[in-house]
């Protein structure tokens, strides 16, 4: 089933499966600024990502002694949440633990997505709780994918990011589906990045983020752009398939990231993990901005 919520300004579709935002439109142009999951590329349109974000070294990890496996981006964006509230411009959705959850992650939670259309926005808000007597550890994830070009008539490479505050950032390159800590350098986020699809022939480019980020694509070509805001996610993620020229880029705001090439594979080891103790929440939030 899917959720519509709309405003003056922007009318978007969620799904209940994985609470994954579908579409968002204009109503003025009727255009549409999400990708359509055309599976000739990728079948997805913006997936969260729960309980880890990114690949596993050898896709298992170790918890309290019991090794457990779990897929790339975690279980959350393959299961049903319950609509908990709706209004004509919000809507909140709810995952909680189960049986088939505990037999890959053995921690009891409640996971709550609220979107919500504010002007030519939409903020998407992660809440995490942990109802149980010990703390929770876990990663989470935004997976946002975009139609590039979003104006029919130009193409990928006319497109550029913009990246505010306009800094120099430490990129994390990937080696396969692993983060190599030793190769980090200094991505150059300082300037404007001209999109090509040559630039993901290693996969994402990650970057750390700290503090109030904004990423844009945009084009002098086009009037239309639309933006990613977040300030309490360290990492962030910037994706395309390769060498598949796929006309969508993925900005991805993560609470976490993918295991290293040396990681032990112990979950409280893991880089970038969150740590929730029990009875307490955790809350994070970005926005998707559009013109």
């Amino acid at each position: 089933m899917t959720v519509t919520i709309e405003n003056g300004q922007l009318i978007a579709k969620i799904a209940e499966k994985g609470a994954e935002l579908q579409s968002l439109k204009s109503r003025s142009e009727n255009l549409e600024f999400i990708w359509q999951a055309d599976p000739e590329y990728w079948g997805k349109h913006a997936p969260i990502l729960f309980p880890i974000v990114g690949a596993l070294k050898e896709g298992r990890y170790t918890y309290e002694g019991q090794e457990y496996q779990l897929s790339r981006h975690g279980f959350a964006r393959d299961m049903e949440f319950t609509v908990t509230h709706q209004t004509e411009d919000s809507v909140t959705m709810l995952l909680v633990a189960d049986d088939r959850t505990r037999a890959v992650y053995p921690f009891e939670f409640e996971l709550s997505v609220h979107y919500e259309l504010a002007g030519e926005g939409l903020q998407v808000r992660y809440e995490v709780n942990n109802p149980s007597q010990r703390e929770m550890l876990f990663s989470i994830g935004g997976h946002p994918a975009f139609n590039v070009p979003l104006s029919p008539e130009l193409s990928f490479e006319d497109y550029y990011l913009t990246f505010s505050p306009m800094k120099s950032r430490i990129e994390l390159p990937l080696a396969g589906d692993l983060i190599n800590i030793s190769q980090r350098t200094l991505g150059a986020t300082n300037t404007n990045l001209r999109l090509t699809h040559d630039q993901f022939s290693k996969d994402a480019l990650i970057y750390e983020t700290k503090g109030l980020t904004s990423i844009t694509i945009a084009s002098e070509k086009s009037p239309h752009s639309v933006s990613v805001a977040f300030n309490n996610m360290p990492y962030v993620g910037i994706w395309t398939p390769y060498p598949k020229e796929a006309p969508f880029l993925c900005i991805e705001p993560w609470a976490g990231v993918a295991d290293t090439v040396d990681a032990t594979g112990e979950l409280s080891e893991k880089l970038g993990i969150q740590r929730l103790a029990p009875g307490k929440k955790y809350q994070t939030k970005y926005a998707i901005i559009v013109k």
